[in-house]
């Protein structure tokens, strides 16, 4: 017998739905809470900043550098400009709590 595991996503609308249940607020003001929270995590990004919440991680941006790839369909060679990612470590309060 075959056991496959399934994965799933919390999307936006049920973190809002947890949030508001935790914290006994409103959907409106869990959704109002969490876009403040991601616009003020971008901009800090934006600005090369890093956003540390001790016990769960730090949000920082990190640059790529420019590299050739290659078109998987047709194998020619093409250049990838550089670009800055996000990244997120996790802290290790965090990472403890998934064992």
């Amino acid at each position: 017998m075959i056991h496959l595991k399934i994965q799933t996503a919390m999307n936006k609308a049920e973190l809002i739905d947890k949030i508001a249940k935790d914290a006994g607020v409103t959907k409106t003001q869990a959704n109002e809470a969490l876009d403040s929270f991601t616009s003020a995590v971008i901009g800090a990004l934006k600005k090369n900043d890093k956003v540390t919440l001790v016990g769960f991680g730090t949000f920082s941006v990190t640059k790529r550098s420019a590299r050739k790839g290659r078109n998987p369909q047709t194998g020619k060679v093409i250049n990838i400009p550089a670009k800055k990612v996000a990244k997120f470590k996790a802290g290790k309060e965090f990472s403890t709590k998934l064992k």
